[in-house]
């Protein structure tokens, strides 16, 4: 088993690592909209965290050695399902080829994030 670190995606706030390479697999942690610049989620709106959580997938999936285009399944958290359309525009962009995928409402994420998604991926 392998641990997965990028200084491109942000640092773990909590007891885990941003990823693990399992045989073929690579396993996200789940990533919230944080900046790894400046440590603390910046955007404000669905669609923006949205696109600072694949800008962070991304990042560890190519530090991983695969890319989104591989991922085959993801699990996506909302802090309100009132955000979905808005959050499928987005996330539509980044996985054109439609892993499978559950979503879920939440009560809450971590930092007030509005999502969270985790992502399994082939090497």
């Amino acid at each position: 088993m392998q641990t997965i670190h990028t200084p491109n995606a942000p640092a773990a706030i909590g007891p885990y690592s941003q990823a693990k390479v399992v045989g073929n697999l690579v396993f996200t942690s789940g990533q919230i909209a944080i900046d790894p610049v400046v440590q603390k989620i910046t955007a404000a709106t669905i669609e923006g965290q949205t696109e600072q959580i694949m800008k962070n997938l991304t990042a560890i999936l190519e530090a991983a050695g695969t890319s989104m285009d591989k991922v085959v399944k993801t699990t996506c958290f909302l802090a309100e399902i009132a955000d979905f359309a808005a959050f499928n525009a987005v996330y539509a962009k980044y996985f054109p080829g439609k892993p499978a995928r559950s979503c879920f409402a939440v009560k809450d994420l971590p930092a007030g994030a509005l999502a969270e998604v985790e992502v399994i991926a082939e090497l």
